[in-house]
């Protein structure tokens, strides 16, 4: 039992050595997943340790009382922050008057909306047919971090 414990209190330092390597390469906590990141001792492979490690990280800063659990006000607490972050590039990306505030016409984009409909239009027809629609969304999905 004393062996099991032992080992499990390694394995679990091992993972936290390796996702603290992985946050501080990345710079700050919402770096894109790119496979450089998740390959904490760059041998060119991501092994299930690095993996978890990487998802052990997000744990980690999540828990913010370090009971190793996350409790509903620290899920609300991150749900929080992924919101206000969202919130303020919205704000930065639309304001384009940069009066603070988003008008009708900042929040419906403007030339931003037609560039975006042009680039789900890949035919130029003036519509969106299903299969762009679904090319759109499939190009959406490869963006979006694996862990989120």
């Amino acid at each position: 039992m004393k062996r099991l414990t032992f080992t499990a209190g390694v394995a679990l330092c091992a993972i936290v050595l390796a996702s603290g390597m992985a946050v501080a390469k990345s710079g700050h906590d919402r770096s894109p997943v790119t496979f450089e990141s998740l390959d904490a001792d760059q041998n060119g492979e991501i092994s299930r340790a690095e993996m978890q490690a990487s998802r052990a990280s997000h744990l980690l800063r999540a828990d913010t009382n370090g009971d190793g659990q996350l409790s509903l006000e620290e899920l609300e607490a991150q749900g929080a922050e992924r919101a206000k972050a969202r919130a303020e590039r919205m704000m930065s990306q639309l304001d384009t008057n940069e009066d603070g505030a988003l008008s009708q016409e900042e929040m419906l984009g403007g030339q931003r909306a037609t560039r975006r409909f042009d680039r789900v239009d890949r035919d130029g027809d003036g519509v969106i047919s299903q299969s762009e629609f679904e090319a759109a969304q499939d190009r959406m999905a490869k963006r979006r971090p694996v862990d989120e």
